[in-house]
């Protein structure tokens, strides 16, 4: 019996021979509902993922890697500046979304070709797409819980001890907090992937003992949901409803402002929703297939694995849209860019005029010794 893990990954140590099984899409969309007395054939949803997959990720990864780059040589070249929590947190994010995208190529071959890269890499490249997928959400609440308390700093109102915790000084340990807790949704992947050879493909997956299999994808799944989606989204409504009050509060005068602040947050929410709500339906979806067996047709099998592939696609284009909405929508972040790029051009400007001079002066020597050795030759004749 196939069983399948959080990531879709088919896991089991009981194998049945002649089955197919589910294509893993990245780590994703690797499911497999065998629990059959007849084969599913799946050749075309592994075709699928062949062409999908590798576009998608090739999009994320050219437009995820410019965007986060420059979020942070920003955040590095105003070292020397005051810095917000909310900077801290997005330099933290764009980590993670960049450590995120370096698997994606690792998939994307995956979707191809198979898994040729050996069991360790596959323990390494799960447990890291894992871990960050799941610390960018985390640090999206962090910021509008930031942003939330400022906007009570600016409206003159107390929150006690959340106030004195998420400050400046404890801004560290917040942010150790949150890579430890996705590092341990990252720790079954990194003990128990491997890579295995079905149907003539190898192919990389965790794999559960046959007694763990249904409990642990199950709790797996949700807690996963919990962590990367409800509990931040929760937190994301909360703050930022308060953050429109406080705004409402604002002088008549400032309504421009208030507007514009208030339809960015909305957007951002928006986005949230949007880019990860269906995959974590499927999710959910999945967790109870596991349970309660579901799923018992091939063809709607099949239209999981290729929900799960295309979801899980649309959740990874927050990798490319987090520089946006949270850096360069964010005053603050724009006016360092600003800064940054005027610094630069400036760096620039100076160099060409050092040139300049170096030239000049070369010149000038040079039409000196050129004068000079005129003269000595007149001087001899």
């Amino acid at each position: 019996m196939l069983e399948m893990t959080k990531s879709g990954h088919s896991s089991t140590m009981d194998l049945p021979d002649g089955d197919d099984y589910d294509y893993h899409d990245n780590i994703t969309s690797n499911f497999s509902y065998e629990d059959y007395h007849t084969v599913c054939e799946k050749a075309d949803v592994r075709s699928f993922a062949g062409v999908f997959l590798p576009v998608v990720y090739v999009v994320c990864v050219v437009l995820g890697l410019a965007g986060n780059s420059v979020v942070l040589a920003v955040y590095i070249h105003h070292k020397r500046q005051r810095r917000t929590m909310t900077d801290t947190f997005l330099a933290h994010m764009a980590i993670a979304d960049l450590l995120l995208l370096v698997t994606l190529p690792f998939w994307a071959a995956d979707a191809v070709r198979g898994w040729e890269l050996g069991p360790s890499l596959c323990k390494i490249v799960s447990a890291c797409y894992t871990v960050n997928f799941t610390c960018c959400m985390l640090l999206l609440a962090c910021i509008s819980l930031d942003r939330y308390l400022a906007s009570t700093v600016m409206s003159h109102r107390d929150q006690g001890g959340l106030c004195r915790v998420f400050t400046r000084a404890h801004c560290w340990k917040v942010c150790l907090g949150v890579w430890a807790g996705a590092g341990l949704l990252g720790v079954p992947d990194l003990l128990f992937s491997t890579v295995i050879e079905i149907s003539g493909r190898r192919v990389c997956l965790a794999l559960y003992t046959h007694s763990l299999a249904q409990e642990a994808k199950a709790c797996l799944e949700v807690v996963e949901v919990l962590l990367g989606f409800l509990l931040p989204l929760v937190v994301m409504a909360w703050c930022y409803a308060g953050v429109v009050r406080a705004l409402m509060r604002l002088p008549v005068e400032s309504g421009t402002r208030r507007r514009r602040a208030i339809r960015v947050l909305v957007v951002v929410v928006v986005v949230f929703m949007v880019t990860q709500m269906p995959y974590n339906a499927v999710k959910i979806w999945r967790a109870m297939d596991s349970v309660y067996s579901l799923v018992t047709k091939c063809e709607a099998s099949k239209a999981l694995d290729r929900a799960t592939q295309v979801t899980e696609s649309l959740a990874l284009t927050h990798c490319c849209l987090n520089p946006i909405l949270y850096a360069l929508l964010g005053t603050s972040f724009r006016q360092h860019a600003l800064k940054a790029v005027k610094a630069f051009g400036e760096s620039r400007r100076r160099g060409r005029r050092e040139e300049q001079r170096e030239e000049q002066a070369v010149e000038m020597s040079f039409n000196n010794s050129h004068s000079a050795s005129q003269e000595t030759s007149s001087f001899i004749i």
